[in-house]
């Protein structure tokens, strides 16, 4: 088999998706898509050997079943844009590999992170790593302007240290997190599904959600079977523990669970999760892997 091309990849192939207020996430380059997933699982050649039905049942039925390195064999690159506090929580998924802009070798570009007065919230009452209610408008608007005007200030700073001749490395140490920085990030698209798994949900933090919708933009453009597989069978699917389960048994039984607040908090969220599921459509039934 030859290299697979798919026209909506194609399309999106050094598009800018625009991120936050300055950011984006470009795909640079894939290698892939869902017939390579079907004949890396099959280990045959030549395409045309199955239908349409066949090949969409077997996806199903590898992500169901958690039958994941075929999905390895599609490769995305990225080129991103984002603020270094975003950076450092996107980096701790470590089954990529990636080149970032390094500040010892280039002068910094005066480009900070400022988010929009609707983003500017208390501290959350009950989630430790949490945003809560809004600011009032005016509250916000002058925490933004505090901001500005300190990257503005460690930027004046950082630009007389160049202009002086200190070394750009020791220069650059004072930036802070909100300076964007750029990125090549190449992920196969098994690893591609867990980052979006866990980054898109609600609990992860709003400045890299935004991300991972624009990268699940890009992996539906590359293998959009499997990113429908991947919506039934992971995002809009619920586990549960055994602990859990034993409370579902009790609830069937008329009874209300014991569990502490936190673990209940957590299965009650799931509980709202299957009420509120939305009927999925036009799906063929899984089909076992065939050679």
């Amino acid at each position: 088999m030859g290299r697979i091309v798919v026209p909506e990849a194609e399309a999106l192939l050094d598009q800018e998706i625009k991120v936050l207020d300055k950011g984006f996430v470009r795909l640079v380059d894939y290698m892939g898509g869902d017939q390579r997933i079907v004949q890396a699982a099959r280990v045959s050649y030549g395409s045309g050997t199955k239908t349409y039905r066949q090949d969409r049942g077997l996806i199903h039925y590898l992500i169901k079943n958690w039958h994941t390195s075929p999905f390895e064999q599609v490769q995305l690159t990225f080129h991103t844009k984002m603020p270094i506090f975003v950076a450092r929580q996107w980096v701790r998924h470590r089954t990529a590999r990636l080149n970032e802009i390094s500040g010892r070798y280039s002068v910094m570009k005066d480009e900070f992170y400022v988010p929009d007065p609707n983003m500017v919230s208390f501290q959350s009452s009950n989630n430790k790593q949490g945003r809560g209610d809004t600011l009032p408008f005016d509250e916000a608007k002058a925490i933004i302007d505090s901001m500005e005007a300190e990257q503005r200030a460690v930027y004046d700073n950082y630009t007389s240290m160049i202009d002086k001749g200190v070394a750009r490395e020791l220069a650059r140490s004072n930036l802070p997190l909100s300076l964007y920085t750029e990125w090549y990030w190449q992920i196969d698209l098994h690893n591609l599904f867990h980052f979006i798994r866990l980054r898109a949900d609600a609990h992860a933090q709003y400045e890299i959600r935004v991300y991972a919708d624009a990268l699940a933009e890009c992996a539906k453009a590359v293998a959009p079977i499997a990113y429908e597989a991947f919506e039934e069978h992971i995002l809009g699917s619920v586990s549960f523990s055994r602990a859990e389960c034993e409370a579902l048994n009790v609830m069937l039984a008329g009874g209300e669970p014991t569990m502490e607040e936190r673990p209940l908090k957590a299965f009650l969220e799931k509980l709202e999760k299957v009420k509120s599921a939305v009927p999925a459509t036009d799906l063929e039934e899984p089909a076992p892997p065939t050679a």
